[in-house]
């Protein structure tokens, strides 16, 4: 870690009375009023803080704020700007549509050269008019109006306005050329925009939604693939459409097909070419991933990294002359060879590339450039966080320039004197701060740039106990880390029930805040929560994610087991009253634990594989999961094969809309746990096992509600295993 030079925390109010900074009142306070955590739907309630946008000139910050509606069924979000210089309070922007069926306000917010904002919204202005749409709102104030629109929805916005004014913009006699494209789902024999209205008219009215496929994938995380896929549009003056103009929308990729699909993209600082990945079938049920150039007066395609049996390539970034790449180039996967990740350069006027931090063992998570083009900002995990580094594009020195937290959507001042981004951790949720880079050039081994809280529309909810970070040495004399956190008054005297929560991946970390995942409700009801980072973890390097490539058995479960025997050695654990959980992968190490030890007293398993040569064939990207699960492999570490040995009660939860670990892994799970587990069953055949379906949910419990019920459902099944309490009542919503 590097030492902090200088932090500053900014205490304002935001413009709607609400508080931001600190809580006032401190963890521990016998006085302090009960946490949000103490109570669902306050903690269901909290407004959450995501992305962030910066104008051309730095003086303009937008974020959105994601707060529950009238009904508290959904969250809607607004944009909200944000003072860089920390001296006026937040501010609101939009408010969004309310009245809009399954509407989440405004998105993909996005500034123009000139300094208007775009965004993505949902806001009828007639019959069957609701497809999200493109929405500007001026420089200097008033309403918002929709300037772009599509049949299939625009579900993503670029504009070379992306770090200020400075480098390499294309230029016209009044002065930078604006840019703005987007990304829309278009119907396979569409040719305009009146055919893809009339082909959707026509499905709906049939009440048709089959769909015919001739490739694969055929649907990805929580939604069904086809028959539209993905297209890419120059809207065409939309950086000066007024109220009742729209801009034209010019298709640059007429034939992407399934090309597109779940491609990034990035659009050139001078407006004149994109970049994207492009999806190239490879035959027996699998694809690669190309990086191509597409020209905006023309359309032209051209294959600029080209994948083959060894390496797949992404792009990052463009440079801000518009004349370099930043890109992924993956090593690809074997049963024997974990993935590795590459960042390199791509000179696109002679096409030499060469690799750009060949010793920095870290996967990078997001970069943005300097605007001189010497550096970029670079964020990747390490030891439990997820820090800004510099990474220096003439020599590829990686220097770490902050310290605690993990750090998101990075944008850099038009001058690089700055730079501002998302900052999160286990104590809070994603907050803004400004870091200070005017010192970068002469900044000293082991020291952080100056990190400033901003005044945030999202106030810092207070906490039901406190963090402390755990580690432990592996047999094999690996350090294996976590976070632990901790109710107020753990102690000797009054120790802490365990809850050993697995984070999913499983190439991931528990490195930063979590509305999906959050320990602090069951602090609140008097747990220990340990966070641990076992073998496949990200922020180690690659020898340790290497230790549990396609041994998913070994390692990350006796790393899992180590830290546990750790943390139940302190003072403050109860080691007799202790349970486990996990999501995902996460719940693949749940199953994993349940039939190999009887140590818990309860284990929670949601949208978990249980059966490995089940999971593979069935889940949305198979050919990924087939690179490294060989035959073997699922043989020897797949849950399945113990089911008789599992002895602890388990909870049982998946969504139906679960692509990525489909229902059957549940329901095979399910069936086999109450007909072959080795927890014997009541005279009545009744069983301790218990099964919380979501029939409308994915990999993902999202709706407030539901997460919810997620929440009273295990912490009420914890209860009655782990602490010996009566069965808890069932929610009244589950009848």
């Amino acid at each position: 870690m590097c030492r902090v030079a200088h932090t500053q925390d900014l205490f304002q109010k935001s413009s709607d009375g609400g508080a931001s900074g600190h809580a006032s009142s401190h963890p521990g306070d016998a006085s302090a009023p009960a946490t949000p955590f103490d109570d669902l739907d306050r903690f269901i309630g909290l407004r959450r803080l995501g992305g962030l946008a910066l104008s051309p000139d730095g003086r303009r910050l937008v974020t959105g704020v994601s707060e529950l509606d009238a009904e508290s069924t959904r969250y809607v979000t607004g944009l909200w700007e944000i003072d860089p210089d920390g001296q006026r309070p937040a501010r609101r922007l939009t408010r969004g549509a309310q009245h809009v069926k399954d509407n989440r306000g405004e998105s993909q917010a996005r500034f123009t050269l000139e300094g208007d904002l775009l965004f993505v919204a949902s806001r009828p202005q007639g019959e069957d008019d609701d497809a999200p749409a493109l929405w500007r709102l001026p420089a200097w104030g008033g309403e918002a109006y929709r300037v772009a629109e599509h049949p299939g929805g625009i579900g993503a916005v670029l504009t070379n306005a992306v770090q200020g004014t400075a480098g390499g913009r294309a230029s016209t006699a009044e002065g930078p050329a604006s840019t703005v494209v987007v990304q829309a789902s278009a119907l396979p024999r569409a040719t305009d925009l009146d055919a893809e209205k009339e082909g959707r008219k026509q499905r709906k009215d049939r009440k048709v939604n089959a769909i015919l496929h001739d490739g694969y994938p055929v649907r990805f995380w929580d939604h069904d693939l086809g028959p539209d896929a993905p297209r890419l549009y120059a809207a065409e003056h939309a950086d000066d459409a007024q109220a009742d103009e729209r801009a034209e929308l010019r298709d640059l990729t007429p034939d992407a097909g399934r090309h597109l699909v779940e491609a990034p993209w990035d659009l050139a600082p001078d407006g004149t070419f994109l970049v994207s990945a492009w999806m190239v079938p490879e035959g027996l049920g699998s694809q690669r991933t190309d990086v191509v150039r597409v020209d905006l007066a023309t359309g032209e395609r051209t294959t600029l990294l080209a994948s083959d049996a060894e390496y797949e390539y992404e792009p990052v970034r463009i440079g801000p002359d518009s004349r370099q790449l930043l890109f992924v180039r993956w090593i690809r996967s074997t049963p024997e060879r974990s993935a590795r990740p590459e960042l390199r350069l791509l000179d696109l006027d002679s096409g030499e590339q060469r690799d750009l931090a060949s010793g920095w063992d870290r996967w990078a998570t997001g970069a943005v450039w300097l605007p001189n083009g010497s550096g970029l900002l670079v964020t990747a995990d390490e030891d439990g966080r997820s820090p800004v580094f510099h990474l220096d594009a003439g020599t590829g020195r990686a220097v770490r320039l902050t310290d605690e937290g993990a750090f998101s959507d990075v944008v850099v001042s038009p001058d690089g004197s700055a730079a501002y981004a998302l900052r999160a951790s286990y104590e809070y949720p994603a907050e803004p701060v400004r870091l200070d880079l005017m010192g970068l050039a002469s900044l000293r081994d082991g020291e952080c740039v100056p990190v400033t809280r901003l005044v945030s529309p999202v106030e810092r909810p207070k906490l039901p106990g406190r963090l402390t970070e755990v580690e432990t040495t592996a047999d094999d004399g690996t350090r294996v880390r976590g976070w632990l956190a901790l109710p107020d008054g753990a102690s000797a005297e009054s120790p802490a029930p365990l809850l050993l929560w697995i984070h999913g991946g499983p190439v991931s970390s528990w490195n930063q805040w979590s509305w999906r995942w959050t320990p602090w409700v069951a602090v609140a009801q008097g747990y220990a929560v340990l966070l641990p980072d076992p073998a496949l973890s990200t922020g180690y390097g690659q020898s340790f994610i290497d230790r549990g490539w396609g041994t998913w058995g070994d390692a990350p479960f006796t790393d899992l087991m180590a830290i546990t025997d750790a943390v139940e050695a302190r003072e403050e654990i109860d080691a007799t009253r202790t349970a486990a959980m996990g999501g995902s992968f996460g719940g693949y190490m749940s199953n994993w634990v349940a039939g190999q030890t009887d140590r818990f007293k309860a284990i929670v398993t949601h949208a978990s594989l249980w059966a490995l040569d089940g999971f593979g064939p069935t889940t949305d990207a198979s050919y990924y999961w087939a690179r490294e699960m060989s035959e073997e492999m699922q043989e020897k570490y797949s849950p399945h094969r113990y089911v008789d040995r599992i002895r602890t009660p388990m909870l049982v939860i998946h969504g139906d809309k679960d692509y990525r670990v489909p229902i059957g892994e549940g329901l095979r799970l399910w069936y086999e746990l109450l007909s072959k587990s080795g927890l014997p069953q009541a005279e009545d055949g009744s069983t301790p096992h218990r099964f919380l379906y979501f029939p409308d949910e994915n990999h993902w419990i999202l709706t407030p509600q539901h997460a919810k019920v997620w929440y009273q459902v295990v912490l009420g099944y914890l209860a009655e295993h782990v602490l010996g309490e009566e069965p808890a009542d069932l929610p009244e919503v589950l009848g």
